[in-house]
């Protein structure tokens, strides 16, 4: 692509947020080039997206991964390994905009360096406001830097309360399909294979996200994420679940009044309201025929079923230290799973046991988080052996 219009450091470009965002990069090649692209093993989908996207640098922070892509990347694109070129290539003063969709807190660093250097920043990664929401706020509000969330609840929040009194909020409701097994009897999810977690209804995503999406965690890891993105106390932020996906989210005012956004279940859509919300840029999603969708269904959230979700209150009443365990023990207990080490109610029960030894502290320093995150990642190794 050329040098023209907004220029992209995407990090996490091999993922699916990622090949999501190089899609409408390509249909829109007069207002974005891509600065840098930043995968960690996928060099074969690396390699793909370079030819497409012609970026000036591609990242790969897995070493074996770079040295694969050795001689074969098109010419003029230069080639580095490891995560603090990532780090530094989010913050350089090339680099206009970063669409941050690496999965977990691998991500944070470059993420937190770009909003240090007053960036433009697409927000796809959860773990970036959930394991250090305050110090990454913080950082935004003292560097100017923009964040704009890029998960679809979210983005819908951000569109609904645009142009709104923050104050006259009285609850912001995020939907959720629900997963694969939302009518399923709770009693028979202890038997759920990885392949059964992974196939989600409604959305394409990755293995991690699909399973996160089976246990409801993922919804619970965005109700922390809405509490830092809106400023907005645990009490005011619930979930419903609402299978068709097709409103993302609600926003209920003072007055009764209750603003939904509503779209097609497609990551292109908030992807480019990220990249630019006026005007509005064409994604190539299906429109929504609303005689053709007929009704829409919402059922409220069983904590039987879901018992993240009740974790998840108790979680946003405590400290900075129980997000970041709550989110260090999914991290190792929905990899466990995916690895058959453990059973898919064992997932959140892993949790419950990490959260119940942590401390109940505020975190203000990125070096703290890494020692909080740490302890809870080994104590959900311990508890899962």
């Amino acid at each position: 692509m050329g040098g023209d219009g907004v220029k992209i450091t995407l990090l996490g470009a091999t993922g699916s947020i990622g090949c999501s965002t190089a899609d409408v990069m390509l249909q829109h090649p007069d207002k974005f080039s891509a600065h840098a692209l930043v995968g960690h093993r996928n060099h074969g989908k690396m390699l793909q997206l370079a030819e497409q996207l012609r970026p000036e640098w591609v990242v790969m922070t897995d070493e074996s991964a770079a040295l694969e892509l050795q001689g074969r990347l098109p010419a003029g694109v230069r080639l580095e390994a490891g995560m603090a070129a990532a780090t530094e290539l989010a913050a350089a003063s090339e680099t206009d905009m970063v669409m941050a969709a690496m999965v977990g807190s691998a991500g944070l660093p470059a993420t937190l360096a770009a909003v240090k250097a007053g960036k433009r920043v697409g927000l796809a990664n959860k773990e970036c406001l959930v394991t250090a929401g305050r110090i990454f706020m913080q950082a935004a509000r003292a560097s100017g830097a923009e964040v704009v969330p890029v998960d679809s609840e979210h983005a819908a929040v951000h569109q609904c309360m645009h142009g709104h009194d923050h104050g006259s909020v009285t609850q912001v409701i995020l939907t959720a399909s629900g997963g694969p097994f939302r009518d399923r009897d709770p009693a028979s999810l202890r038997n759920v294979t990885p392949e059964e977690a992974i196939a989600h209804p409604n959305w394409d995503m990755g293995a991690k996200i699909s399973v996160d999406s089976a246990t409801m965690m993922n919804k619970a890891l965005e109700l922390i994420e809405a509490h830092w993105l809106f400023d907005l106390p645990a009490e005011k932020l619930s979930a419903i679940i609402h299978p068709e996906s097709i409103i993302h989210a609600m926003v209920e005012y003072h007055d009764g009044s209750v603003l939904a956004q509503l779209a097609m279940p497609d990551m292109r859509m908030p992807i480019a309201y990220a990249m630019q919300a006026e005007p509005r840029l064409s994604t190539g999603i299906a429109w929504l025929d609303m005689a053709k969708t007929g009704a829409l269904h919402f059922q409220a959230v069983d904590s039987t079923r879901f018992p993240a979700m009740r974790l998840v209150k108790d979680v946003m009443q405590g400290e900075d230290s129980l997000s970041i365990a709550f989110n260090a023990a999914n991290e190792v207990a929905n990899a466990a799973f995916r690895e058959r080490r453990i059973g898919f109610t064992d997932i959140v029960m892993t949790v419950e046991k990490v959260l119940s030894q942590v401390e109940n502290v505020p975190v203000g320093q990125l070096s703290d988080v890494w020692l909080h995150d740490e302890h809870a990642r080994d104590l959900a190794n311990e508890v899962i052996s």
